[in-house]
């Protein structure tokens, strides 16, 4: 007897009849599930591989900024999330935002780049670029994070709707804990774990607290909360958009590259190309009904 898949589409105006015509070329073992109008459809499927089914949906739908993902039918539902910060659930790199500052983003910037790009070791990378920011005023980091860091689209969403369905939601950085205690409370996450600045009379002293949080790091934090909690790897789920974020992909039982670098797109079974983080949330089966009552009625801090 084959296995039960489900092969999950989301679009921007997802077209009903474009989907029944992709229906019609898979062995359906039900009939479309519609999870958010227009935007987000499961067609259970049985028969054939998934990587098949994710193949054929991109052929069909090439025309489409598609995301889809195909996977097992049952344990969709994580029950622990582990995020990245920089360029997930915040759509900038803090980093480089603060180097502006000093009028050094840019030289800053491309070395965050050649980091993320998993092209120069990441903790050397860290170490070099905090040493550059030396003499920045804690005031710097305020006003960055009031006038630049915002959250992603969909990320409340992500977060709130997995707690309110009884996950535990970590955010997990290879950036600074100055930014993810506030982005933490933003997001509604219950955890946050990063990299400690060292200050001196106000103004970065040029150190991090060490050992650095890198890919090893937001591994072990994967496996130590999930373990903690009695929580399968199978159902657990790591996101994020860096060569750091790689490991921890790789390991949990549903690892995303959201809008990544070439090397982690390349290297984790999911992928967000297009959509918001409200696509990992339809690729547990979330609908847009139970999205939108875990943003009216938040899980209590």
């Amino acid at each position: 007897m084959s296995l039960p898949f489900v092969l999950t589409l989301v679009a921007h105006r997802l077209d009903p009849n474009r989907v029944g015509l992709l229906a019609g070329q898979l062995p359906l073992s039900r009939p479309p599930h519609w999870l958010a109008p227009d935007e987000a459809c499961d067609l259970p499927f049985a028969g054939l591989e998934p990587v098949a089914a994710e193949a054929l949906a991109r052929e069909l739908l090439s025309d489409l900024p598609l995301d889809c993902l195909a996977q097992d039918a049952s344990g969709r539902r994580r029950r622990l999330l582990v995020a990245d910060m920089d360029s997930t659930i915040i759509t900038v790199e803090c980093i480089d935002e603060i180097a502006s500052y000093i009028g050094r983003r840019a030289e800053i910037a491309a070395i965050t780049e050649r980091a993320m790009r998993g092209e120069i070791d990441f903790a050397g990378a860290l170490r070099q670029r905090a040493a550059m920011l030396r003499g920045l005023p804690v005031t710097a980091l305020q006003q960055a994070y009031a006038e630049r860091v915002r959250l992603s689209p969909g990320a409340e969403a992500l977060v709130r709707t997995m707690r309110a369905a009884g996950a535990f939601t970590a955010l997990v950085s290879g950036g600074f804990t100055f930014f993810t205690e506030r982005v933490r409370e933003a997001a509604g996450f219950q955890f946050d774990q990063a990299n400690r600045l060292r200050y001196a009379d106000a103004a970065l002293d040029g150190t991090l607290e060490e050992p650095i949080l890198d890919a090893d790091a937001k591994l072990d934090t994967l496996r130590r909360l999930a373990s903690e909690r009695g929580i399968p790897m199978a159902l657990t789920l790591a996101i994020g958009d860096g060569a750091n974020d790689l490991k921890m992909l790789r390991a949990a039982g549903l690892g995303i590259a959201y809008r990544a670098k070439p090397v982690v797109a390349a290297g984790a079974r999911a992928r967000i190309d297009h959509g918001d983080l409200k696509t990992a949330l339809y690729y547990q089966g979330y609908t847009a009904t139970e999205i939108a009552a875990a943003l009216l009625n938040p899980a209590p801090a």
